[in-house]
């Protein structure tokens, strides 16, 4: 094209997200140490989320999180629409990123972060949004144009968002006293011993099983399913054999006169399961994706009977994925 400077126009972009860094990092407040602190004091894991580029980030930012000592996972706004929300435990916290804060495809998170008064910080450009007002902290992006002028496609705003999420992964790494050491067993120097872990390493066992016998009342699986908050609950049969589980799906599938069912007749039968506690945990991993569709959560069973369950965010926690 006839006078066009393509140096010229990424020197535009670079001091256009310069400048709004710079603004960013002035700007923060109390709001960022509080968002630190909720970080912190989360027992379980951070939990990242949004839709679409928002959503990008954030599993960007989960991952930086992973890998620097704070136990994090990306969360799909959608997907937790669909059954995912039983990723999220009552001891995590929630990130959750939008410019605009007010996705319709968020409520039902927020919804459930309130339903179950999980901590939920917001990173967004709108502080009086939706978003905004469901959340414990707002960390509120500057009111900086995009690097794409009137297009307005997520460019400095993207930027800002990833910006701050390193800012809180090296204040919590920092207030952690994560050090160099602590670094290279979540990377490859550390990958060879976190690949040979077996799933009885690293399986829940005895009480914090949600288990339930055959012919229960689904009123009663759905409190198990509650109470133990896995997002699945798994059926036994007279001898302790595993007849089948219940997941977040089969409960939609049967919505429909839902309470007056049994368990036997919502439970997916003959479920996929880990046989035996020797199996290597990335072997797990490889049997929670394949054959689609993948599930997140698998129960251990010996000669048939269930004897600990094994969640993706185990595999995450000890460095397999």
């Amino acid at each position: 094209m006839s006078g066009f400077d393509a140096s010229a126009v990424g020197r535009r972009v670079l001091g256009c997200e310069a400048e709004a860094l710079r603004q960013q990092a002035d700007s923060l407040d109390g709001a960022f140490s509080a968002a630190v602190d909720l970080l912190f004091a989360a027992k379980g894991r951070i939990i990242c989320t949004g839709i679409g580029k928002s959503g990008h980030v954030a599993r960007k930012i989960a991952a930086t999180f992973a890998s620097t000592g704070t136990p994090a996972t990306f969360v799909h706004a959608n997907e937790a629409s669909h059954g995912d929300l039983g990723m999220i435990g009552a001891e995590d916290a929630i990130l959750c990123l939008s410019k605009s804060g007010e996705n319709r495809e968020l409520a039902d998170v927020l919804a459930y972060a309130k339903r179950f008064h999980i901590p939920l910080i917001a990173l967004t450009a709108r502080a009086n949004s939706a978003l905004g007002a469901a959340a414990d902290v707002v960390l509120q992006l500057v009111d900086a144009p995009e690097a794409t002028a009137e297009l307005s496609a997520p460019t400095t705003s993207t930027t800002l968002q990833i910006a701050l999420g390193d800012a809180l992964a090296v204040a919590l790494l920092e207030r952690r006293g994560f050090k160099a050491s602590d670094f290279h067993v979540f990377h490859p120097g550390g990958k060879l011993g976190a690949m040979l872990k077996t799933v009885g390493d690293l399986m829940h066992r005895a009480d914090e099983l949600p288990l339930i016998p055959e012919g229960a009342p689904m009123p009663q699986a759905l409190q198990v399913m509650s109470e133990k908050n896995w997002g699945v609950v798994g059926v036994t049969d007279a001898a302790g054999r595993l007849s089948g589980v219940i997941s977040d799906g089969d409960i939609r599938r049967h919505v429909d006169g839902l309470l007056a069912a049994t368990v036997d007749q919502v439970m997916t039968r003959g479920p996929r399961k880990i046989v035996p506690t020797s199996m290597l945990a990335s072997e797990a991993l490889a049997l929670m994706s394949d054959p689609p569709p993948a599930v997140t959560v698998l129960f251990v069973v010996e000669e048939g009977r269930p004897v600990g369950l094994l969640q993706v965010h185990d595999l995450v926690r000890a460095g397999v994925m």
